[in-house]
């Protein structure tokens, strides 16, 4: 019987000897993944600082400020990812619940006295002393844990959910989808619609339901643009992404001035802190929604491939990741997490290029943000906690 000084040496040791186990672990991760992640977080800390150096600067601050700010979220967002990989997925299925209900009072508290409307979405919470949260980015990875959890687990007898679960995933769905609406911020309701579908169809989910499903949404945004549920401003940039000209000087500006600056960057760019249009301000919002817009002006068409081929990296990676879990639910949790960083990257660019409406998506692991940064980390560690714990034989 061990007892006293001896008992907590040992359970010390115990402990110790499990923390180094995790640790070590964390020579088996991802190289390419983290590699790209790593090279996508410094790039993007120089476009942020091109994007605010000069405004700063004339309105004598510090010019450094956003950067700086930037390169703490980066850090803390590094350590919630390396925590986050070190957890056993497996055991999230006991916190789903929790996390749904947290994402869940985030929301709803936005809907309260205590949200605060920036750039015409009514999204934040003000925490004081300068720090903002959103919680509809955490609400990302609530969702994807939440779905994983009710599609990972068939019932017996069926290749993919079932009725029940599917209805199930899909009202459960829905509650943080309106309330995310209502503020409203359509970009994120429709990262939440990529998500569902993604993961509905690499769950086995049956055609029927898929095309019932597409029906569906094709009926709800005909509803909503029907019966006028819409904000003028989002109106506005469906109609400036239609015909640019329309408005130049109104709804149209950003998409102008978005367009003009990707043209003036040519092959090679006009150098990194050198662009004409960013150091102008004249393109809004530069350091965040239109990051992108920095790196097609000052690294130009080479620069702005580099990014969009990092990215592809980090969702080759991550579906690698899925095809290899050790379960149904790893393989959700990854396919999950692809599905919001392609849809969100895909939606970000394409705005800046024409290709896709303004909907105030930032670019994963590139722009500007606090609430962004943490969500993308996690989500970054949430693909690496899958292929630490992957098949064996794999």
């Amino acid at each position: 019987m061990i007892t006293g000084s001896k008992a907590g040496t040992v359970e010390g040791y115990a402990t110790r000897s499990r923390w180094r186990g995790r640790l070590s672990a964390l020579r088996g991760l991802d190289r390419p993944l983290c590699l790209s992640v790593l090279a996508l977080s410094v790039l993007g800390a120089f476009l942020v600082r091109s994007a605010t150096f000069h405004t700063l600067l004339e309105q004598g601050g510090d010019p450094n400020g956003f950067v700086k700010r930037h390169g703490v979220n980066l850090l803390i967002g590094f350590v919630l990812g390396a925590v986050v990989s070190l957890l056993d997925y497996r055991l999230l299925r006991a916190y789903v619940p929790i996390l749904y209900g947290l994402a869940c009072a985030g929301l709803v508290a936005v809907l309260t006295p205590l949200g605060a409307t920036i750039n015409g979405s009514h999204s934040w919470i003000v925490i004081g002393g300068g720090l903002q949260m959103q919680p509809s980015e955490f609400a990302k990875v609530g969702l994807v844990v939440l779905l994983a959890m009710i599609l990972g687990e068939p019932r017996d007898g069926e290749i993919g959910p079932g009725t029940r679960d599917i209805l199930f995933a899909l009202v459960l769905a829905g509650v943080p989808a309106v309330l995310i609406l209502m503020q409203p911020d359509l970009g994120t309701t429709l990262v939440f619609i990529a998500v569902v579908f993604g993961m509905l169809v690499i769950s086995g989910t049956r055609k029927r339901w898929m095309f019932g499903l597409a029906g569906g949404a094709a009926f709800a945004i005909f509803s909503v643009w029907f019966f006028g549920l819409l904000e003028d401003y989002q109106i506005d940039r469906f109609t400036a992404f239609i015909d640019p000209d329309a408005d130049p000087r109104g709804a149209g500006y950003n998409v102008r001035q978005s367009l003009i600056a990707v043209g003036s960057g040519g092959w090679d760019g006009q150098g990194l802190f050198q662009g004409e249009q960013t150091s102008g301000d004249f393109v809004p919002e530069q350091q965040t929604d239109f990051i992108f817009t920095v790196a097609g002006e000052e690294l130009g068409f080479i620069g702005g491939a580099v990014i969009v081929l990092l990215i592809g990296v980090v969702l080759w990676r991550g579906l690698r990741i899925a095809t290899q879990a050790a379960d149904l639910f790893g393989t959700l949790v990854a396919t999950g997490v692809v599905c919001w960083f392609g849809y969100q990257a895909f939606q970000n660019i394409g705005m800046t290029i024409g290709l896709m409406p303004i909907t105030g998506l930032p670019l994963p692991f590139v722009s500007y943000g606090g609430s962004a940064t943490f969500a993308n980390m996690i989500g970054f560690g949430l693909l690496q906690a899958v292929h630490l714990r992957r098949r064996p034989f794999d």
